[in-house]
């Protein structure tokens, strides 16, 4: 039995939102198809929807593909409410094009746009910062971010100075993987970020214990990556049957049972899903709609994962 990533059997409704979002030609409609759940930065009460875009994997493939899968899912995030786009400099000519997609007058005002410094060194920091304005087009990025923690006591001075300039919205710094969490945690003790992003998932559940509560305790956001362990997540429950009892929470896949499980967490406040197909990025944001597990709901889920991976 080969695991259907989603089991998706999408409604008239669902149909409809899809279509309006893709097609090489089409351009997006003056208002979104469907209104995605926004959660607030504690920072500044501004509103995210709370299913975003984690786009390495779609950017690393503009050179083999061309820009249109990646523009097909953007069109599609946006068409369901989302907006947030999280990527950061890496290789020059696909990152130009993206820069092309981002800038495309149907998308260029509708994306909250996030960057990161990975290099060592401060004037290393501070020519990527520069690369990514000039690559994504903006003069001003929404997020701007330390990339797992790299030389964070250099580039944090920089991130502020930047933001002081007002050419970052927000600041904040990322980890994808459990090791670094204690940094990150004594990175938060420390200092006030706007935003942290972290690993969390229902199959990687440390950032439960200290930095979820820890970044609401002190009023920063969170964005989430890995929701499905870049994709190791769906072969691991090949031939692993959904519970039944997953349909209390409307939730009908595999896909859908990790993101229910993150987003009911009170600290979450974006989950960044990654994915080259459009039709993916609706399931997914389709995820945030319908009801969601409560705190007993949430403690059967990572049971059952344990007892099934």
């Amino acid at each position: 039995m080969t695991v259907n990533r989603t089991q998706f059997v999408p409604s008239r409704r669902h149909v409809l939102a899809l279509a309006s979002a893709v097609g090489a030609s089409a351009a997006l409609p003056a208002r979104a198809a469907s209104t995605m759940p926004t959660r607030k930065v504690p920072k500044s009460g501004e509103a995210l929807p709370v299913i975003g875009l984690g786009s390495s994997k779609a950017v690393s493939q503009i050179g083999t593909d061309g820009p249109g899968p990646l523009t097909e899912v953007l069109r599609t995030l946006v068409a369901h409410g989302g907006k947030v786009v999280d990527t950061w400099p890496r290789n020059p000519e696909n990152d130009g094009k993206f820069g092309q997609i981002l800038g495309t007058p149907e998308l260029r005002t509708r994306l909250f746009v996030t960057s990161k410094i990975d290099r060592v060194g401060k004037e290393q920091g501070v020519a990527q910062f520069r690369e990514a304005q000039k690559l994504y087009g903006r003069k001003t990025l929404d997020l701007m971010q330390v990339f797992s923690l790299t030389d964070l006591a250099v580039h944090w001075p920089t991130l502020r100075a930047i933001k002081d300039a007002g050419e970052a919205r927000y600041i904040g710094a990322t980890v994808s993987e459990e090791k670094l969490h204690d940094q990150l945690e004594a990175f938060l003790r420390k200092e006030m970020p706007d935003v942290v992003q972290t690993n969390y998932s229902i199959t990687e559940r440390k950032a439960e214990a200290k930095i979820l509560p820890l970044a609401q305790e002190k009023g920063v956001a969170v964005m989430i990556n890995r929701p499905f362990m870049n994709g190791a997540y769906f072969g691991k429950l090949q031939g692993k049957p959904l519970p039944a009892w997953a349909a209390e929470f409307d939730c009908k896949t595999w896909a859908e049972f990790s993101l229910k499980y993150i987003l009911a967490h009170p600290a979450v406040t974006c989950v960044l899903t990654e994915t080259a197909d459009a039709k993916h990025m609706a399931e997914n944001a389709m995820t945030a709609s319908g009801r969601l597990p409560d705190a007993a709901q949430r403690a059967r889920m990572a049971a059952y994962i344990d007892e099934v991976m």
